[in-house]
Formats: C-alpha cells, sequence, structure tokens
C-alpha cells in the first residue's frame, strides 16, 4: 500500500500536518507528544493488512516534527518503506536525515535535467514529439529544474504559446507569467529595492554587461547587493569583467516587468554607453543596433545595414529581418532592399521578397549592383517560388553583362540552379567560368565548387566531394559574413555525399558542429531543417528507425514553410515509417513529398523513388516495390548516378533478388568512393551463392560501417542458409543476427529480418533445453521416463528444425526461436 504525504510551508508547524490526509481526523485529547506518536503509529499499522507500506512524502524538509519523528520510526521500525523528495540546499528535520547518515535509506542526489532529458520529458508530458529547438530554449530557461519546466509549459500552453502543428510541438519563445509562475520566481528573488531592480534591468537588457560599464551609469552598490541577494554573478571572460544573471529567468522576468518607457529609455543608455567606450567587441556593433531600434532611437541606415549582415552571418534570421526593414526604412537604398530580399527568401516569404528587390531595381547605380540584382533575384524566383524559368532567364542577365562587373555571380547561381534541376549538359562551363574569373570572389567559387559537388556525390565521387567542402569550410571566414546562406550549399552537397558514402561519423560530427548549432537557435529553418534530414537518415542506415521517424518528422515541420527540401524530408519519413512497419504512415508521407516535391529539385528524385519502394513493401506489395526499383535503376544509368545506383541494386539483394545484382554490383565497385559498395557487391555474391561464411563476414563488415540494419539482414540470411545446409555456422549466425538486431529499434520490420521461426512441439523443446545445458541423452532418458533411443530421435529432429549439429549450438538456436522480427 502506497500512502502519500505533500509537506509544505503552511504545514511544517502543523502536528502531523503533512500526514493528516493518512491518519484519522479525530485525534484522541489529552496524549502526551509520546502517546500521539504511538496513537499515530498504531493507526498506520492497521493500514498494512497485506503487504508492505510505502510512504511518499514530498518536499520532505519541510515536515513538521511529529511527522518527521513518525516518519523515521516507521521506517526505522521496518513497518514502512520510504520515498521522500528534499529540495538541495534546504535543512531536513534530523530525524529524516538521519535516515540517510545511518545508512538505513539510500540517498540518491538527483542534478537538473539535461537537454536530452528535457526532450524526453516534454514530449512524455505534451504527448508527442517537440521541436528541438523549443526544447534547446526551454531547457535554458529552466535550466534543468524540473519544476520551473513544469510552469513554463503550463504557463505557455494556457496562453498557446506552445502549440502543435504538423504533428510536432513548438514553443514561440514568449514567455507568459501566470500567477503560479509568478509565485515560483518571486519566492527565489523576493522584494527588490529600486536600486537592485535597476540594476539587474540593466544585466537583463544587457547582458553580458561589463562591470565597468554599469560602474559608468552609477550602478556599483546596487551590483553588489544583487550579487549578494544570488542575482547576478561576476564572471571573468577574457580581459573583461562582465556581469550575468545567476539565472535566465530573471532576464526574462525583469523585462517583462519593466515599463516600455522604462526599458526604451535604458536600451538607449545602454546604447551610449557602449558606443561611450568606441564599441570595440566584435558583438558591440549588433548589439547597439538591436538596443536601438527598441528604444526608437535608430536612425543610422548604415549601423542598421551592417548589424543586420552580422545578424544573418549567425543565421538569426528573424533579428535580421527586424535589422533590414529598419535599415531600408531609414533609407538604406538598394543594399539594405537587396539584403532583405534574400532574407525574406529563407524566411519563407518570397512573394514580398520579390516586391521588395522589384521596387529595388530603379536604385541600382552600376553593374556591380546588376549582377547582385539579377543573382539575387534568380535565388528568390528559383527557389522561393518554384521557378524554372528563372534558369533561362539568370542566363540572359549573365550575358549581358561585362565579365569584370559580376557576371561570376549569376553564373555561380546558375551553375546551382543546373545542379538542382539535374541539368548537366551546361554545368562544367558554369563552373570552369567562375573559378577562371580572376575577380570572383571567395563565395561565389565556393558555391560553384559545391554545386559540382553535389553531383559528382551522385555520380560516385562521395570522397573527392567531401574532401572539397571541407576545404571550402576552411576557407569560411573570406565568404561567411557576406553570404552566410552559401553554407547550404556546402551542407547539401556533404549531406548527400556523406550518406552516399555511408559515412555516419562525418555525420554526427557535421550535426555537433557550430553551424548546426547557429541554425538551430537562429532559426535559419532551411539549414537545420536540412541537416534533420541528414540525421535522419544517418539514423535509418543504423537501423534506429523510430529516431529516424522523429527526426523526419521534425525536419517535415521545419521545412514545410519553404518547401525546398519539403518533398525529401516527406519521402524520409515514408522511408523510416516503412522500415519501422507503419505502412500507414509511410503511404501518406509518400504522397506528401510527390506533392511537396518541386520541379526545381528534381535532383532528389532517388529519394522519392526509394520511399516509393519501401512503403510498397511495408504495405505488402514486395512486387510493386521491385518495379519502382528497376525502373529507378533505369533513370539512375541514364543520369549516371553510380552512387545512388549501388543503393537501388542492394535493396534489390534486401528484397530477395541477389541475382540481379551480382554483376551490376561487382562492376560498379571500381565505380563509387566509399567502404559500402565493395560489401553491397559481396553481399549480392554471397546471397545468391547461399554462402553462410560469406553473408557473416558481409554482415561483420556492415557493423563495422554502423549499418546495423544491413548488418541484421545479412546474419538473417546466413541464418536461413545454415538450417538449409545445416552449417556448423548457423549457431554462429544465429548469435550474430540477435547481436545486431539488439542494437537496432525493435520496430524494424523488413523482408530481409524474416526468419521462419521453426515449431517445436513441447517435448522436443523440453528435450533440447536439457541437452543445451550439457545434460546427457542417458540422463534426460531417465529423469523423463523414457528410453535413450526416444530422446535422441526427439534431438535427431530438433537438429533438423533449427539447423545445427551438435548439442553446443542448440543454446543460441533456442534463444533465437524468440527473438527479432519474425514471420
Amino acid at each position: 500500500m502506497v500512502l502519500t504525504a505533500n509537506a509544505t510551508a503552511g504545514t511544517a508547524n502543523l502536528p502531523f500536518g503533512a500526514l493528516a490526509q493518512v491518519l484519522p481526523a479525530d485525534q484522541p485529547p489529552g496524549l502526551s507528544p509520546a502517546g500521539l506518536l504511538r496513537w499515530a503509529v498504531d493507526n498506520l499499522r492497521l493500514q498494512r493488512p497485506h503487504g508492505d507500506i510505502v510512504l511518499a512524502v514530498d518536499d520532505a524538509h519541510l515536515l513538521d516534527p511529529i511527522s518527521a519523528a513518525l516518519v523515521s520510526f516507521m521506517v526505522q521500525s521496518g513497518h514502512a518503506r520510504l520515498l521522500a523528495t528534499v529540495r538541495s540546499g534546504e535543512a531536513a528535520p534530523e530525524p529524516i536525515r538521519a535516515l540517510w547518515t545511518g545508512g538505513v535509506v539510500d540517498r540518491l542526489d538527483l542534478g537538473p535535467l539535461t537537454e536530452a532529458d528535457t526532450g524526453i520529458l516534454l514530449a512524455q508530458v505534451l504527448g508527442d514529439d517537440v521541436d528541438t529547438a523549443s526544447v534547446a530554449r526551454l531547457w535554458r530557461l529552466s535550466q534543468g529544474n524540473a519544476l520551473l519546466l513544469r510552469e513554463l509549459v503550463l504557463a505557455a500552453r494556457a496562453t498557446g504559446e506552445i502549440e502543435q502543428s504538423h504533428g510536432l510541438w513548438r514553443w514561440t519563445g514568449r514567455l507568459s507569467l501566470a500567477p503560479s509562475l509568478s509565485e515560483v520566481i518571486d519566492a527565489r528573488i523576493g522584494l527588490l529595492s529600486p536600486e537592485v531592480r535597476t540594476a539587474v534591468e540593466y544585466v537583463a537588457f544587457g547582458e553580458p554587461i561589463g562591470l565597468a560599464l554599469l560602474s559608468a551609469a552609477g550602478l556599483s552598490e546596487a551590483v553588489e547587493l544583487a550579487e549578494e541577494r544570488h542575482l547576478v554573478h561576476l564572471a571573468v571572460e577574457g580581459r573583461r569583467s562582465n556581469v550575468r544573471l545567476t539565472h535566465p529567468i530573471y532576464g526574462e522576468v525583469a523585462r517583462q516587468r519593466c515599463p516600455a518607457t522604462r526599458a526604451r529609455r535604458l536600451l538607449a543608455h545602454l546604447a551610449h554607453l557602449v558606443e561611450a567606450t568606441g564599441a570595440r567587441r566584435s558583438d558591440d556593433l549588433l548589439r547597439v543596433a538591436t538596443w536601438r531600434l527598441d528604444s526608437g532611437t535608430a536612425h543610422d541606415p548604415e549601423l542598421l545595414y551592417r548589424a543586420c549582415r552580422q545578424a544573418f552571418a549567425s543565421y538569426d534570421i528573424p533579428l535580421a529581418t527586424r535589422l533590414g526593414r529598419a535599415a531600408l526604412a531609414a533609407g538604406g537604398g538598394f543594399d539594405a532592399s537587396e539584403t532583405l530580399a534574400v532574407l525574406l527568401m529563407f524566411a519563407g516569404q518570397a512573394d514580398e521578397a520579390v516586391r521588395i528587390l522589384d521596387g529595388a531595381a530603379p536604385l541600382i547605380a552600376h553593374d556591380g549592383e546588376r549582377a547582385r540584382w539579377h543573382a539575387s533575384r534568380g535565388i528568390i524566383s528559383y527557389w522561393g517560388l518554384g521557378d524554372e524559368s528563372s534558369r533561362d532567364a539568370v542566363r540572359a542577365a549573365a550575358e549581358e553583362l561585362p565579365p569584370a562587373a559580376g557576371r561570376f555571380r549569376v553564373q555561380a547561381i546558375e551553375a546551382m540552379m543546373r545542379v538542382h534541376h539535374n541539368d548537366q549538359a551546361r554545368l562544367g562551363e558554369l563552373v570552369d567560368a567562375v573559378l577562371a574569373c580572376p575577380v570572383a570572389d571567395a563565395g561565389h567559387r565556393a558555391v560553384s565548387i559545391s554545386a559540382v559537388g553535389h553531383l559528382r556525390a551522385a555520380q560516385g565521387e562521395a570522397t573527392r566531394t567531401m574532401r572539397e567542402m571541407a576545404a571550402i569550410e576552411a576557407d569560411a571566414v573570406q565568404w561567411r559574413s557576406e553570404m552566410p546562406y552559401f553554407q547550404l550549399a556546402v551542407e547539401v552537397a556533404c549531406g548527400t555525399a556523406m550518406i552516399l558514402a555511408t559515412d555516419l561519423p562525418a555525420v554526427d560530427a557535421v550535426i555537433a558542429d557550430e553551424y548546426a548549432g547557429m541554425a538551430e537557435t537562429g532559426d535559419f529553418h532551411l539549414g537545420s531543417g536540412y541537416l534533420t534530414v541528414v540525421r535522419a537518415q544517418a539514423c535509418r542506415l543504423r537501423g534506429r528507425v523510430r529516431d529516424a521517424v522523429r527526426y523526419a518528422r521534425l525536419a517535415r515541420a521545419r521545412l514545410i514553410t519553404g518547401r525546398i527540401f519539403t518533398g525529401l524530408a516527406c519521402a524520409e519519413l515514408a522511408h523510416a515509417a516503412a522500415l519501422a512497419g507503419d505502412p500507414r504512415t509511410a503511404v501518406a508521407a509518400t504522397a506528401e513529398a510527390d506533392q511537396q516535391h518541386l520541379p526545381t529539385m528534381s535532383i532528389l528524385y532517388p529519394h522519392l523513388e526509394f520511399a516509393r519502394a519501401w512503403t510498397a513493401t511495408a504495405s505488402g506489395n514486395q512486387q510493386g516495390s521491385i518495379d519502382v526499383l528497376r525502373r529507378l535503376l533505369d533513370r539512375l544509368r541514364a543520369d549516371g548516378f553510380t552512387a545512388y545506383e549501388v543503393f537501388a541494386l542492394h535493396d534489390l539483394v534486401r528484397l530477395g533478388h541477389p541475382h540481379e545484382a551480382v554483376e551490376p554490383l561487382a562492376r560498379l565497385t571500381g565505380q563509387v568512393d566509399g567502404a559500402f559498395a565493395p560489401v553491397a557487391a559481396r553481399h549480392a555474391q554471397a546471397a545468391a551463392a547461399g554462402d553462410i561464411r560469406a553473408l557473416l563476414a558481409v554482415a561483420a563488415d556492415f557493423a563495422a560501417l554502423g549499418l546495423m540494419l544491413f548488418a541484421a539482414e545479412a546474419a538473417t540470411t546466413a541464418v536461413q542458409a545454415g538450417r538449409r545446409t545445416r552449417s556448423a555456422h548457423t549457431a554462429e549466425a544465429t548469435t550474430q543476427r540477435m547481436e545486431y538486431l539488439s542494437r537496432c529499434d525493435p520496430d524494424l520490420s523488413t523482408p530481409g529480418l524474416n526468419l521462419c521461426i521453426p515449431t517445436l512441439t513441447d517435448r522436443e523443446r523440453q528435450i533440447a533445453q536439457l541437452a543445451s545445458t550439457g545434460t546427457s541423452s542417458g540422463e534426460i532418458a531417465n529423469g523423463l521416463f523414457l528410453s535413450r533411443r526416444t530422446v535422441d530421435n526427439h534431438l535427431m529432429r530438433v537438429y533438423i528444425k533449427l539447423g545445427v549439429t551438435r548439442r553446443s549450438q542448440l543454446r543460441a538456436a533456442l534463444r533465437s526461436l524468440s527473438t527479432g522480427p519474425t514471420q
């Protein structure tokens, strides 16, 4: 029986106040404290007619003295078990503290929730996955405190600031101070004097803010008092002593509670203080411009434009857009118009982007600006509006521009268009022209190399593409500040190459890279969305289909407004769902992929066709799947996409048609980079020959690459081959299969994993289990009152059914009867 008690500050001084709900209401009058304690013990013991009592006490540090004594006595006397929580930093009553110091109960110190823990908890509470950027913001704001996280989520749900869209929960980031949340925060902060409140507000609006700056504002003493109250702390960062808030929530509260007029005055003063020191830090420009904008004192278009570019370079699209609009309104001219238009395209507002850019056409002053205008117009029209004719318009514009005036800009954009449209004829000419141009900048060289790199990866040169993208990344400082969106072209080429080369460690490294962090925190949804697709693809290859489905759904939700990669995200969702044995989701996602896929992104067609094939398989139409793959192979060969061809041929192997793939895979082995193609070719040969030893070697090679799905499928084929031939390696194959499956999700379901499990009679199973422990036939016969000949006959039938030849192989074979996907 579990008896629960919630101790509070209100019950801390009431005898049995916390335990009133588990004790009778009519306490006997006139009892001494000892008698009252005995009465309570007797009443609790009466509630234990069967089994133990478990006392579950929340906030045990707030127990009143006699309740603490009662809990201690019940536990120490063995009448009850205890599950209690005590808040860190609070003094627990001596009887409670003595329980763990005396070793009567175990004490487990719980640290703050990690970001991963926060995501899991939020998904469980909300009933569905939560956008990772929302998880990150909530985790940072709560600092892993479960109580604060709960109040943040409750407040956000009550005001509609957290909502479900496209199967994913998102938080807007706007904090609502619900009464319960205010109480939690006020309990931590307490009442503030006007001076301390002002100091906290300065830090909240300016964090991190130099101590010297606060001293210049006349707040030295107030900062000391705030530090004594543990509201702020001093952090030595480089050569500066900065003041920071001790908890992010204090900043949110201070900013929300600060009246608008005082906030504007404070922000303007902060900008003035930093400008007076010379704004020497690299981020001072962006901070000052933002403070000027928020305080209504932003009048310098050049300051706003430069800050807009800086925000764009850090992929903070919302802030960059605000600053860009302000720069344009302040008279920023062509530069502000062109930058804002590109920003709006990446923010999913292509129609407005076109209007702004077209409106800037009369402002063009020279051929250099004309080249920029045509390049940006092409980007917006082709990728933002999905206009295929933009390729020809960009080509015509380039022909009218003098080479030295920026023709390379337009040619680089056209090169990327040609790649994405899978129009290979003119690509080499365009890239060569850009790379040969003496005035071409590093950014347009990078985007041209990325364009051809994407194509080369599809053609089997993934290793070369990855090497070239690494070189571009190393020189990114030369172009990222001016053209940060070119990073997406690099990531797409690199992501394609990594997946086609099955270089999963490289995927992990890119996901953990600084760009991925900036993409997530800065709302650069095209960048973070595409990287999330790559993450889903890597999870699928590893056999972690649950994660693959989750990341594909997350990518779809992020990319849905931009549409550039939405079809790709939906295709990956369909592919992963099909492998997870969820045909309903796979069918719906495949249909959506077809609907969302843009003709301007036709190079992505292999992913849609792989999804279509596996969706057919999951729906029970395996012949339909084979037909899709055969049609796909014809198209891939026509386009020269040998890397994709390897995957399509290997899918035929996985679907039981290895003979069809043996010769072409052997031919492609020398034409495709990476370790995957040779292993896939040997998989086809071993499966076609039914060679159990070769299949086990192939499975081990797949496992070494991290391709646990393929490893498990190869091992399953090995088990089947071993059973047919009664090979001595069948037990080894069974053990390997179980090992590989244990490293995949249990939801995984493909034809290559289906293993027809033989049925043993009760007697056969009984004898086999005894024999697997080393018991001799004679001992089994005596124990079961059978003849030895009967036992040996049963064992012979068991060997035939399980495909083994001796007793030492029985243990693994018997375990396989209840392991893994079966049919």
